[in-house]
This record gives structure tokens, sequence and C-alpha cells, in this order.
């Protein structure tokens, strides 16, 4: 597993499939802030919540200058119900090698009621214009996300 990102780190560049199935670079969103959001599985509860939260706060995140970039290790075809699903508005992309959620740190050991397995650490990098970490948090709750990200990024005075 790749150590976890911190501030002033050069974020890892990566082309995934968007849930249209088009490619999506973090490359083409140099000059502009980026939140990268790592979560477990589409159209779960947790991840449905973390998901409408993002979709709702959308407008003042790029208002401040923040675009939100949702990645999971689901296919394509999963990621595309649940935009439908939950009317989202920002980019899902399908790392189904979990190459990208490694090289973020974003893949790793978990624990879940005494069993331990690999799987996605739900977490969250924010990326600043020039391609380096300005934010990295692991093992984020899926709930009261978006409003603890807001105020670190201190958008909510």
């Amino acid at each position: 597993m790749a150590e976890r990102l911190a501030a002033g780190d050069t974020a890892p560049d990566f082309t995934l499939k968007d849930h249209t199935g088009h490619d999506v670079s973090l490359a083409s969103y140099r000059g502009r802030s980026t939140v990268v959001y790592f979560y477990p599985a589409a159209s779960t509860p947790a991840c449905a919540k973390q998901a409408c939260d993002f979709r709702d706060s959308l407008a003042s995140l790029q208002a401040a200058g923040y675009e939100v970039i949702g990645v999971s290790p689901d296919p394509v075809e999963d990621l595309a119900k649940f935009v439908v699903e939950e009317s989202l508005t920002f980019p899902l992309l399908s790392d189904e090698g979990h190459q990208v959620a490694d090289a973020y740190a974003a893949w790793g050991e978990k624990k879940n009621y005494g069993r331990t397995y690999e799987g996605l650490i739900r977490s969250t990098i924010v990326v600043d214009p020039d391609g380096k970490v300005a934010l990295a948090q692991y093992n984020v709750r899926a709930t009261g996300h978006v409003a603890k990200l807001r105020r670190d990024l201190k958008l909510d005075k």
C-alpha cells in the first residue's frame, strides 16, 4: 500500500472512465482546486448520503473554486445507475482495479465487525490548482463529511 498523502505532495495523476464511459484525467482539472473523494460502493446507504451531500454542496463548492470527482471500484454501469438514482451532478469515476485508490493510499486493510479485509478506505484528497495535495483526509465518515470538509477548507465562516 502506498504511503498516505500529505499537504504539499504531488497528487498522482490518473485517467479513469466516468459514469458515461468517457475518459477523465486529473490533469484536465489543472488550474482549479479539485476534491477527489474515494467511496466504497455506489448505491449503498452511506455512499448515497455522502454523494448527495456533495451534490447539494456542489454549487457553493464551485463558487469557492472547487470541483468534485467521486472515485470507487464500481464498474461504469453501476456508476451510471447511481448518478440517475441520486441525481448526481458531478463525475463519478470507475477504478475497478483500484490502481488509483492504491496510489492515493485509499485502498488497504479494513476492519468491520471483527473481520479484517482489503478494501477501499473512505478518503478525500483536495488537489490544488498546481496538482499538489492541499488536504488529505482518511477514514472519513460518510455522514457529515462534506460539512467538516467545508469547515477545514474555511468555506463556512
